[in-house]
């Protein structure tokens, strides 16, 4: 029982500490085409996605525009599972060169719930990026 109760703090501790480093290594990563960017703007998002080959967007999310709520000007997309929730999630802020009309965006956010699925992926694929700001 002496042993188990020293065990379980060190077993705790391992877990913690891993969370930790993945979700520093998730952080380098994307920052890594933050850094690149010059390579992804004026080109189609699918581009940025298919470069991504460690780590797909799990959740997005419009960034809301004050100036005109019929369009988007911008999504973020999420790393994490939307169960997990977003304290300290690590996310890639995309802003399009062109808006996108916000009754298509709201469509999917309804329709799949925030979750980044091939619908998105699709719809999203095309769109051109203005510029790129990773985050946490």
């Amino acid at each position: 029982m002496k042993k188990l109760l020293k065990i379980i703090p060190v077993f705790i501790l391992i877990i913690v500490s891993n969370k930790a480093y993945a979700q520093l290594d998730t952080l380098n990563y994307l920052k890594q085409f933050e850094a690149n960017k010059a390579q992804y703007i004026g080109q189609s998002f699918s581009k940025l996605l298919q470069d991504m080959t460690q780590i797909q967007p799990k959740t997005v999310w419009f960034d809301y525009n004050i100036e005109n709520k019929t369009i988007v000007k911008g999504s973020i997309f999420k790393f994490c599972e939307k169960e997990y929730g977003f304290k300290n999630a690590i996310a890639m802020k995309i802003t399009w060169e062109t808006g996108i009309p916000s009754y298509d965006v709201k469509y999917y956010y309804n329709k799949n719930h925030f979750y980044f699925t091939d619908e998105e992926r699709l719809f999203y694929g095309n769109k051109i990026v203005k510029d790129i700001m990773v985050y946490r």
